[in-house]
């Protein structure tokens, strides 16, 4: 099942604090993006947030989860969070600031560049 527009950009209205956010599409979910690393997925209307122990602190029991099959656990985020701005921006920031930073992507050689085999 995709999930919806509307509850990503939801997520984004009430996590707006947090600087800018972005939302990509894939596969019919969403990853939702701060500094340029992904730091929460919305997969079936769900928001699964990537785990680290700022995050588990701030939420009182966290729940888990995998936003997929194999993937990896993740913090899951209920509804009920959702309208708390204070904590969504609190979640997003800590979340980022506790990830390693993105690595940088190696340029892929172009077809004139190669040698013919």
């Amino acid at each position: 099942m995709a999930s919806q527009q509307s509850i990503v950009d939801f997520i984004l209205e009430q996590a707006a604090g947090a600087g800018p956010l972005r939302a990509k599409k894939m596969f019919g979910e969403f990853a939702i993006y701060r500094s340029g690393r992904v730091i929460a997925l919305v997969c079936d209307d769900r928001l699964y947030v990537k785990p680290s122990e700022a995050g588990r602190k701030l939420l009182a029991a966290p729940s888990e989860g995998a936003p997929y099959p194999k993937a990896r656990r993740h913090l899951l985020i209920g509804e009920e969070c959702w309208e708390d701005q204070e904590f969504m921006t609190r979640l997003f920031v800590l979340t980022d600031e506790s990830l390693a930073p993105p690595t940088p992507k190696k340029p892929r050689p172009s077809a004139r560049g190669r040698k013919p085999d």
